[in-house]
């Protein structure tokens, strides 16, 4: 299952996805597109942890979790069912 990270600021929010790159033993980490994760939730398989950069408050969604949850946090076009 992929994991992405939706990161909220004062100015805004956006997606990104860590990879690993295994001949450097790195931690990329790049900016996804909304569309994409959209395509991924929707069939059930992502889940998104929503952070907080103020704060530091961490949340994680699924496709499982509650449908006022995931129109607050991440927007009613996840809610497609």
């Amino acid at each position: 299952m992929n994991r992405y990270t939706k990161v909220i600021r004062p100015l805004g929010s956006y997606f990104v996805k860590d990879y690993e790159k295994k001949k450097k033993d790195l931690i990329k980490v790049r900016e996804i597109k909304e569309s994409t994760v959209k395509k991924f939730f929707l069939n059930g398989d992502c889940e998104v942890l929503v952070h907080f950069e103020e704060t530091g408050k961490e949340i994680l969604i699924d496709f499982f979790s509650s449908d006022e949850d995931i129109k607050k946090y991440l927007g009613a076009s996840f809610i497609n069912r």
